[in-house]
């Protein structure tokens, strides 16, 4: 493979750049010390050790040499030059707004908001946990339902959930048929149909307009206001449906619902749509944090993640996620679900947007928007232009027969993009950022003028009486200094990775650099819309393509498309090319998706999703995949066998020797073997599944590649495929080849496109064509500056630094799974299953009392119950490993001290971390240790301690009272 990524490259520089020194924390002498430690000589020889011959590749990553950070800035301002940032007008779900600048510099450009870590540990997380409990009470204000997740991954993935759980709420146990307006967004309802297809459901699209069609639905999906910009009352419809029996869902514009009737009003089950326009950039399509509502009775069956209230050990008011283990990937086989991940970054953005602006402030947005709209409408019309629908927000639509593509140029060339409807039909969005000078070039375009004084269009029937964001914290914080002050406080109440190491298992949480992340907001990327014609977007699909290639030459595979914006939607894309792959053979009967039982829960929910039936292959007693019940099981299901899904190394940590076997075993029976690439980051360089099996992985871009875990997201996930596979990969209606990074939009020619896509292709898996495009130049970054020599560097270090740590913890800590001579791959698993047997002290009890320590604790019970998964990356130093060492050395001096007798079983040190200042300078200190001991348990924490904002939190009183709004009024007493 001839290398062109990158180009142009800087000049060769040593083998590890000045970059990728200070990505991977040891240098050459810490890493010696570490080496020693585990019994080797060099790195080499460890590496020879621990992983596979058979697995390892046979030649060296053919990328150019590491860039300098100047030099990747550099390459990276010349692709953003290439982008052209008009004002678009486009619409169809995506608007122009304006990031304060507060919330910009302070949240989505601070490390201490964007490299935290899904709030699974609630007490050092209450400061994310309240922004997104905000996130829930805007969206279930403003929707009149009452009760708000928090976040989804994108609108039309939404919708799809949306479908899927009115089915689920339905008891039917046929497929059934979901209705959909022919008005909603054209990309949700390919999403929709995308997601449709494996499951058996039939979706009927058909003009609601006039009422239902007949038929039996057990769902229906309305759009509000409509894609071409209709304003109508859903009632009646809602109505009908009901009457039918089938749940109503309403895809609504958030800024809308601000001078709208709420669709909860109207009797809508269900609300759907994106906060994208709450102050959250373009970014070519993404991250952006989508939304659900429900109404009673469907809250418990909600998908993705709710944040409650609950209280603490001293009783005072705490936030959590509510029913945690209900997150629907937990569940595997039997979850309706995948989703194992949100927009927490982009949520959490939103929320602010509405906390600075306040509903005052929104509704003079919202007012703004209309206006412009109303006063396009009047000078098209005084210039006799029909304008097609008499009610609208901020969308007006055009009828000109014939010259939509001369009306479309003609606002080109006054810097403005209009969105074509057809040869006939020209369609205007307004927005937060549309001024004067805009509506005047619209409607220069048309050959009219401005009219003067325009008619509002939104009936007086439809309007909003109702109130909204009435908590005090939407009324709190209108200066800068208050929104600051806010933000900073919040931010203080958490711990990320900028405070401590994050020893996460399985989540590679490592660092983010700055470099790596100054681009995001540059105009040139984050202001483009993702429908915008593609030769103004030829910088971003320039890096999409360079980035595609190279993660193909890193993982062996013939073709990558990122368009998933998740892991778990990666996922779901490899098993649809799987599927396809199957179907377009006439082997649809092939549905057995074979999944070892120490899988992610991810895996086992995607298979259902495709339409798969799970079929679990059990590990043997080190954890690695059983080969005996492996074969039983092809011989069972062989026929029938679609694939396997394999983590590789494995959710134990380990390098299984028999990975190679098991990929042929399942080729020979017919079936495709796809590889979880969770853990990628212990075989880059080093090794590629496309060469030593594997058929497809999805890639967790927040994980190996730098992306940033931002709270619990944004996240990417791109599926990379062999050669075979490649014609069944995502792609889009609006965009002719998604997947290959070219062809022209249908928006460009007169199109609408939902009958102009690529015949090749499952259909979209996310709303926008290379879903969270806006974030893609980390990762470029992140390959570019590292290089292939740094890139294998980081790799090696990974795998020392766990088994350093393994080492060190091994004479205190049972290490559960080791692979060839009691090695682990690039995480270990810390057994206290014996130790809580013993003392009483759990896995639990550990995680807390890290946090006196001033550590985030490890996964907790992943993969195996009462075990602690450690992660450490290889960008964290041989101080701060050592930091957490002795933390955990210390941790089982106080367990001993436990056993012996020397703390009580029930009061001691562990049981009731963390400690609270408050709880130290309490009077009522009843305690047998001493103050001391709870809160300064070593030395080194006397140095930036970090204080819990909360003691550890009641989860059966939160599952019992779920409350899912705005804390209450008290909690701003202080």
């Amino acid at each position: 493979m001839t290398a062109q990524f990158f180009a142009p490259v800087a000049s060769p520089q040593h083998a590890r750049t000045a970059f990728a020194d200070r990505h991977i924390g040891p240098g050459p002498a810490d890493r010696d010390r570490m080496l020693a430690a585990i019994g080797y000589s060099g790195a080499e020889a460890l590496i020879d050790a621990a992983v596979p011959a058979a697995i390892r590749t046979s030649r060296p990553l053919d990328l150019p040499p590491a860039l300098s950070e100047p030099a990747a800035l550099a390459r990276l301002r010349e692709l953003a030059s290439r982008n052209t940032v008009l004002t678009s007008m486009i619409g169809l779900g995506y608007h122009g707004t304006t990031v304060p600048g507060v919330i910009l510099r302070n949240v989505l450009e601070n490390p201490g908001w964007y490299t935290a870590y899904t709030p699974y540990q609630p007490e050092i997380s209450q400061g994310r946990l309240e922004a997104l409990l905000n996130f829930q009470t805007v969206v279930a204000d403003l929707t009149g339902l009452p009760v708000a997740n928090a976040s989804m991954l994108d609108e039309g993935t939404a919708a799809a959930e949306a479908m899927a759980l009115a089915h689920r709420a339905s008891r039917r146990k046929d497929p059934g048929t979901f209705l959909v307006d022919a008005d909603a967004l054209p990309q949700t309802i390919e999403v929709v149909r995308t997601r449709a297809v494996p499951l058996g459901i039939e979706v009927v699209t058909a003009d609601l307009s006039g009422g239902l069609p007949d038929g039996d639905f057990f769902g229906v999906l309305l759009q509000y206001p409509g894609a071409s910009g209709a304003v109508r009352d859903l009632g009646p419809a809602i109505a009908q449906a009901h009457e039918r029996g089938a749940k109503a869902v309403v895809a609504a514009d958030l800024l809308a619902l601000t001078l709208l009737r709420p669709p909860g009003e109207s009797g809508a089950d269900i609300a759907v749509g994106s906060s994208q326009r709450f102050g959250v950039p373009y970014g070519f399509g993404g991250p952006h944090a989508g939304y659900m509502a429900v109404g009673e009775g469907l809250q418990r069956q909600l998908p993705g993640r709710l944040v409650g209230v609950s209280v603490d050990a001293d009783g005072a008011l705490a936030y959590r996620l509510a029913l945690q283990t209900r997150e629907q990937h937990i569940r595997r086989e039997k979850a309706t679900s995948n989703i194992c991940t949100a927009q927490v970054l982009l949520a959490v953005m939103a929320s602010m947007y509405a906390v600075y602006h306040g509903p005052e402030g929104l509704a003079a947005i919202a007012q703004r928007a209309h206006r412009r709209a109303a006063e396009i409408a009047a000078g098209l019309r005084a210039a006799g232009v029909e304008v097609v629908h008499g009610s609208f927000f901020d969308t007006v639509l055009a009828r000109v027969p014939g010259r939509a593509a001369e009306v479309v140029a003609a606002a080109r060339e006054r810097g403005v993009n209009l969105r074509p409807d057809g040869p006939d039909r020209v369609g205007i969005a307004c927005d937060e950022t549309t001024l004067p000078e805009h509506v005047t070039a619209v409607l220069e375009a048309f050959g009219a003028a401005p009219a003067g004084d325009a008619a509002e269009a939104i009936p007086d029937t439809l309007r909003r009486e109702s109130p909204y964001l009435t908590h005090p914290v939407f009324h709190a914080h209108r200066s800068e200094t208050a929104m600051l002050r806010y933000l900073r406080r919040l931010q203080d109440k958490d711990i990320a990775l900028d405070r401590s190491m994050i020893p996460l298992g399985s989540c590679t949480m490592k660092l983010n650099a700055t470099t790596e992340m100054e681009p995001v907001t540059w105009p040139e990327f984050a202001d483009i819309h993702p429908f915008a014609p593609v030769d103004q977007a030829a910088g971003h699909l320039e890096l999409i393509g360079e980035l595609e290639d190279a993660l193909a030459e890193i993982t062996g595979y013939a073709k990558v498309s990122v368009q998933p914006n998740a892991g778990s939607q990666g996922e779901l894309a490899g098993l649809l090319a799987i599927r396809g792959y199957h179907a377009s053979r006439g082997e649809e009967h092939r549905d057995v998706c074979l999944i070892p039982s120490s899988a992610h829960g991810t895996n086992a929910a995607s298979a259902v999703m495709a339409g798969m039936r799970v079929v679990v292959v059990r590990c043997d007693e080190g954890g690695n995949v059983a080969l005996d019940d492996l074969h039983a099981k092809i011989e069972a299901h062989g026929e029938r066998l679609a694939a396997i899904m394999v983590t590789y190394p494995s959710t134990h940590g380990v390098f299984e020797e028999t990975i190679t076997e098991v990929c042929a075993a399942v080729h020979a029976a017919g079936g495709q073997v796809y590889v979880d690439g969770a853990n990628l980051n212990a075989l880059v360089g080093l090794a590629r599944p496309g060469e030593f099996g594997s058929d497809v992985s999805h890639l967790n871009l927040h994980k190996t590649f730098c992306i940033p875990h931002g709270g619990g997201g944004p996240g990417v996930g791109p599926v990379g495929v062999r050669a075979h596979l490649a014609p069944f990969l995502p792609n889009h209606p609006l965009r002719g080849d998604s997947g290959a990074t070219s062809g022209a939009s249908p928006l460009d020619g007169g199109g609408r496109g939902l009958e102009d896509g690529p015949d090749s292709g499952v259909g979209p898996i996310s709303a926008a064509p290379w879903g969270s495009a806006g974030i893609l130049p980390i990762s470029w970054a992140y390959i570019a500056m590292m290089g292939p020599d740094g890139l294998r560097a980081a790799t090696e270090g990974a795998i020392i630094g766990a088994n350093y740590l393994a080492a060190r913890l091994a004479p205190h800590y049972p290490i559960l799974y080791t692979g060839r001579d009691g090695l682990v791959a690039h995480e270990c698993i810390a057994d206290l299953r014996k130790i809580t047997k013993e003392t009483g002290i759990t896995a639990e009890d550990v995680a807390k009392r890290l946090i006196d320590y001033g550590f985030h604790a490890p996964t907790l019970s992943f993969p195996v119950a009462g075990t602690l998964m450690i992660e450490p990356t290889e960008s964290e130093d041989l101080a701060e490993l050592d930091r957490f060492c002795d933390a955990m050395i210390e941790i089982r001096r106080e367990i001993r001290r436990v056993a012996d007798g020397g703390y009580d079983r029930e009061d001691n040190p562990l049981k009731n971390a963390p400690h609270t200042a408050a709880c130290l300078v309490s009077d009522d200190w009843k305690h047998a240790y001493t103050r001391e001991e709870a809160a300064y348990p070593v030395p080194s924490v006397r140095e930036g301690k970090y204080w819990p904002p909360v003691r550890r939190i009641d989860q059966a009183y939160g599952d019992r009272n779920l409350v899912c709004s705005c804390p209450p009024p008290e909690a701003f007493e202080d």
